[in-house]
């Protein structure tokens, strides 16, 4: 963007674009893994009750802490990984971004790692927030080299390291060992361990939480906006230990979580059997979407989540994603060389997807 003399931008954001997929106009949108389910019914009304019922209080601020909340939060989270976590451990902002940028208004005062390609918001805020960001690196096929990572901790001594699995825009999960390795190096240089699981509800793998109870210097970022199908109401939250609970309740905003979001991200939570459901649909039709792209001669990379990053096209990349959008078509142009990201969509949108690409390559 150009920006005018007379504007005192800071210096390291004036080359900066703003984060954003494209908007434009399609049939399938398999571009901003979202969950493409939208909400029951029944949920739908449960949703309408509880905001017509707290309508009569909106001219009093919410629960600045929101208790009622963290701790349904913690619930779930304890229910799907046996732990012993309270409110006291949770923490909630308007989606997972603004968790991410209260740690970096937090704790970043020395640099910060990540190990890339992986979630670019990382990085972005890292810049916005002045914080020093170092691009770590994966092996060739987007998977963590565990020892590479620890040698790279060990030689950038971060403050904060960030984790994310499954990754993306890769889809690729590590291991808990791994990650436990991982962490007792950070703890040795005296930073935090950032596990960004936005997408874990579609991983088999084990959750970073059960880590935090040992490992207090291990946070986990969590979102309502993918499995729940909650992307709109702006839901993400973090488990840690108290004391980074704590330092957020520094750096946040006061009364930045609305009556509203509390509200009915509470309503989701007590849906979470029926919502977790679909997560079960958007897994087989990730593998039904594997098996197709390969009928066609393409690779994938390995994916727990709900997307897939593909490759093996004849054409650009870039000539191929605005094909496909003449055809009706939006994914990810991720800006890896050679490859393109695919959303898992309804049945008729992965139709759809693949019957394009089948005129296609």
């Amino acid at each position: 963007m150009s920006w005018p003399d007379w504007l005192p931008l800071r210096e390291n954001l004036r080359s900066l674009s703003p984060y954003g997929a494209p908007q434009v106009p399609a049939q399938a949108f398999l571009n901003t893994n979202e969950n493409p389910y939208p909400l029951s019914a029944e949920l739908q009304k449960a949703i309408t009750q509880t905001v017509s019922k707290v309508a009569a209080q909106l001219n009093r601020y919410p629960d600045r802490d929101a208790e009622n909340l963290r701790t349904k939060l913690a619930s779930y989270i304890n229910g799907l990984s046996k732990t012993g976590f309270t409110f006291n451990n949770t923490w909630v902002a308007n989606g997972s971004n603004e968790v991410i940028q209260s740690i970096f208004l937090a704790f970043g005062q020395r640099a910060a790692l990540g190990f890339t390609p992986s979630y670019s918001m990382h990085a972005l805020i890292a810049r916005v927030s002045n914080t020093p960001w170092i691009d770590g690196t994966r092996n060739s096929d987007f998977s963590l080299n565990t020892q590479d990572a620890i040698a790279q901790v060990q030689q950038h001594k971060p403050t904060l390291t960030f984790i994310t699995t499954p990754n993306n825009p890769t889809g690729g999960a590590i291991a808990i060992a791994e990650i436990a390795k991982i962490a007792d190096a950070v703890k040795d240089v005296g930073g935090l361990l950032i596990i960004d699981e936005a997408y874990a509800e579609f991983s088999d793998m084990v959750s970073a939480v059960t880590l935090v109870s040992k490992n207090p210097h291990v946070v986990v970022i969590r979102t309502m906006s993918k499995a729940f199908a909650f992307a709109g109401a702006r839901v993400g939250y973090l488990v840690a230990d108290p004391k980074v609970v704590d330092a957020m309740m520094i750096v946040r905003l006061p009364y930045h979580l609305s009556t509203i979001t509390q509200a009915v991200a509470e309503v989701a939570l007590d849906f979470k059997e029926e919502l977790l459901a679909g997560v079960g649909t958007l897994i087989r039709s990730r593998d039904l979407m594997v098996s197709a792209l390969a009928s066609l001669g393409l690779t994938t990379v390995e994916s727990e989540a709900n997307f897939i990053l593909f490759t093996g096209f004849p054409q650009d990349a870039k000539q191929l994603w605005s094909d496909l959008l003449k055809k009706g078509v939006l994914i990810r142009d991720v800006g890896l060389s050679d490859h393109l990201r695919v959303t898992i969509g309804n049945e008729a949108e992965n139709t759809l997807f693949i019957n394009a690409l089948k005129e296609l390559i």
